[in-house]
């Protein structure tokens, strides 16, 4: 159900709300480097969005904080190939798999028990540890 609608959410986002920057690669490739703009910067900013509901934002914001900008944008880049297109798409897909998982509720924990042998292991190590502190004390007269 909810996967459902994450995935409504992203495909609205894709057709509006993202900008495209392109600029020259870094690293080798000779002259068709220095002369094509085939880096792709995605921007996607999540406190203007209106497709977002408020809830959506902060969980957003709370969870990709270390990738966001201070004006609320999360930008993702993508050089691997030497055609633009194929960079562009490289970088929606980046973008919306980062935000599909922000998205997704964490997953409830479910409590458990040390098995017989954890606990038999347990208390073995910490009799064998005070036996050790033990005999380090000078015996008494």
């Amino acid at each position: 159900m909810v996967e459902k609608e994450i995935n409504k959410l992203l495909v609205a986002i894709r057709d509006y709300e993202l900008s495209f920057t392109a600029s020259r690669s870094s690293g080798p490739g000779g002259q068709h480097v220095n002369k094509a703009s085939t880096k792709v910067e995605v921007r996607f900013n999540i406190t203007a969005s209106e497709i977002l509901s408020e809830e959506q934002k902060s969980q957003l914001l709370e969870n990709l904080a270390n990738k966001i900008t201070t004006e609320g944008e999360l930008i993702v880049i993508s050089q691997a190939t030497r055609s633009q297109l194929d960079n562009k798409e490289k970088a929606i897909g980046k973008l919306l798999h980062m935000l599909e998982k922000a998205l997704l509720p964490p997953k409830e924990r479910k409590p458990t028990k040390p098995s017989k042998a954890a606990k038999e292991k347990r208390l073995d190590e910490k009799k064998r540890l005070s036996e050790k502190k033990e005999q380090r004390k000078p015996p008494e007269i």
